[in-house]
């Protein structure tokens, strides 16, 4: 099944970009486009750029873009598909399938989803059966304090001892075992034998933000046997283990309605706590915390509590992710059990409002770093003093609000009876070296990128002059304004162009055109079936025109409209005058080498040709009289 075409258009049509990824990523509006920090990679100056008119985003910081389908496809991890489906249900479209005989391919992403789906339910009903094996990992559970309705809830399952139960259960479903052993549900030995590699484990099936098995973690439960206590899923198309935080399907909608995210480690950590009533939270699992997670978090909240164990490891990880959450301008705390406990032990102990109230403690990272170099007894010495007073204030030096950065270092120079302007001093020298780090003009690497594309994608070479006015030509069509666009397609032909994507942009825009639909480059995106015409069609766009300095000196006081199309006339002008100059000096070397006088008289008279309709161009787009 496909959804139909018309449908998809009908609901990119119905969407609004602006308000759609509004809905991740806080915008404001600057000129005609509107601007945010990029989602994609960590910035503090905003890059990321929403166009209305045109319905694409594009960072021109690590050059992320496309319409509205493809920012859901990059932020939710989902393939198109999802894509177009989330955003119907967000507008309240449904959708219409249409159904192609014979046509029973999915894609990869979509097979993966759909064994892990299976795997869950076998996994899951496992655990619910009534062998003597099931029973005693269910005693387990109970023992943990883990009710029925929460295994239920969070798909736990447990996978059989034995090398062939998954196996045989995939044959049954008619499962292609190699797409589950690429997904590592199961092995294969060097004889080619496959066989189960979550045996006589509790499973903990990981889902994405959207609620899709992605991946599976397995807990072993004879500590006796010599293996890993946990064993997660390899990364693949449909996993990338930095990318997901635990729970986080459970968790967004509690997390958003509270304004506040509980980070802990492990996977019965965040389930004993979501079953004690504490909803917000989400677990790393497995991983250090990273930057793609804080960004995952941060379309939900700007505020997070650090819940690690206390031991050296846990101190570590959270040390590390304080730095991270700051980068992404999150409000970080960190809070402390007492000696001993940990989230799943807590909660089943003392209940949700003692826990609550441990929350309701939690430090500040200048408070919890230095109550933890003071444990260290770096304090005691001053060159280690000095040393730790450093540490603080390159962690202030990550904030990038300006009034709460002063305020800390305020707070650091009173802590330490120090006078503030030593530790501005370091503040400074800390700010001053990541200044130093070189940097690229926006406008100028753009330029240089869109011409890499260009180049690594043709072997047409072609003038700084002719690479600009083509570019221009493309960009007008998609500036809104009807009379251009009738203007240049009366004048332009897909052939006219050197630049191979150019010729390809032209000729889609020339297809909308055709069929009396407005040229969007939202709309046209989808159509192109390479990576490097999206980038060039999104760049390209998102260029700001020559036309706002230079024609508005030009022509001072005349209305945008008259100076788009007095630009729109110069800049055809140009192009076409190029195009038949080029075929002329084309034509001067056919008759260098042409063997016969009738030959090179025929090409003469071509460029005679030629020089009139140069000139008769000129004088149209000039606005000279034509006789």
């Amino acid at each position: 099944m496909r959804i139909q075409e018309s449908k998809i258009e009908e609901i990119r049509s119905a969407a609004s970009i602006v308000d759609v990824i509004s809905g991740y990523v806080q915008l404001r509006k600057r000129g005609r486009n509107y601007l945010g920090l990029c989602p994609f990679h960590s910035e503090k100056t905003p890059s990321f750029t929403v166009s209305e008119e045109k319905q694409i985003f594009h960072c021109f910081g690590c050059h992320a873009g496309g319409n509205v389908f493809k920012f859901l496809m990059d932020y939710e991890k989902i393939s198109f598909v999802e894509a177009v489906q989330e955003l119907a249900r967000q507008l309240g479209i449904d959708i219409e399938y249409e159904t192609f005989p014979g046509d029973e391919r999915q894609s990869e992403q979509e097979t993966f989803y759909d064994i892990n789906t299976e795997a869950a339910k076998y996994f899951h009903n496992n655990l619910q059966s009534s062998s003597d094996e099931c029973e005693l990992v269910r005693k387990y559970l109970k023992e943990r304090k883990i009710k029925p309705q929460t295994i239920t809830s969070f798909g736990l399952g447990y996978a059989l001892r034995g090398w062939d139960h998954l196996l045989r259960f995939s044959k049954e479903k008619k499962l292609d075992a190699n797409k589950i052993v690429e997904l590592g549900l199961l092995g294969k030995n060097d004889e080619g034998r496959y066989y189960d590699k979550f045996a006589g484990r509790l499973i903990f099936p990981i889902f994405s933000p959207n609620g899709r098995v992605v991946a599976f973690a397995g807990r072993i439960l004879d500590e006796k046997e010599k293996a890993a206590k946990y064993l997660n899923s390899p990364e693949s198309s449909i996993y990338i283990k930095g990318r997901i935080l635990y729970g986080l399907s459970f968790a967004k909608d509690e997390i958003r309605k509270l304004d506040k995210a509980i980070l802990v480690e492990g996977y019965m950590d965040l389930i004993s706590l979501y079953q004690g009533g504490v909803k917000n939270v989400v677990a790393v699992s497995g991983t250090a915390l990273t930057e793609e997670q804080v960004q995952l978090l941060s379309r939900y909240t700007k505020n997070v509590v650090l819940l690690f164990d206390a031991d050296t490891a846990g101190i570590k990880a959270s040390m590390r992710s304080i730095e991270i959450l700051i980068k992404k301008n999150i409000e970080v705390k960190i809070a402390e059990l007492p000696a001993g406990e940990d989230p799943d032990s807590f909660i089943n102990s003392f209940g949700k409002e003692k826990f609550e109230e441990i929350i309701s403690y939690a430090q500040n990272f200048l408070e919890y770093q230095s109550a933890y170099f003071e444990k260290q007894g770096m304090f005691n010495d001053p060159a280690r003093m000095s040393e730790a007073i450093r540490d603080l204030v390159k962690t202030a030096a990550l904030i990038n609000d300006e009034l709460k950065r002063n305020l800390l270092i305020k707070s650091i120079a009173k802590k330490f009876n120090l006078r503030e302007i030593l530790i501005e001093n370091e503040l400074q020298k800390v700010l001053k070296k990541e200044k130093s780090q070189p940097r690229v003009t926006k406008n100028s690497s753009e330029e240089n990128r869109v011409k890499t594309i260009i180049q690594t994608s043709s072997n047409i070479k072609v003038t700084d002059s002719e690479f600009n006015t083509e570019k221009e030509i493309i960009k007008l069509l998609f500036e809104g304004d009807k009379e251009v666009v009738d203007l240049i397609m009366h004048y332009v032909n897909h052939f006219d162009f050197n630049i191979p994507f150019n010729s390809t942009l032209f000729k889609l825009a020339a297809n909308s055109y055709e069929e009396g639909e407005n040229i969007i480059a939202g709309a046209l995106l989808d159509k192109l079936d390479d990576e490097k015409s999206e980038a060039y069609l999104r760049e390209i766009t998102f260029e700001k025109h020559g036309i706002s300095k230079i024609w508005d000196e030009i022509f001072p006081g005349e209305n945008e409209k008259h100076v788009l199309m007095k630009y729109a006339k110069d800049t055809l002008k140009k192009f076409k005058l190029q195009q038949l100059s080029r075929k002329m000096n084309e034509n001067h070397k056919k008759i260098e080498e042409a063997v016969s006088e009738e030959e090179k008289l025929t090409i003469m008279k071509e460029n005679l040709q030629l020089e009139k309709e140069k000139s008769l161009v000129s004088k149209e787009l000039s606005g000279e009289e034509v006789h």
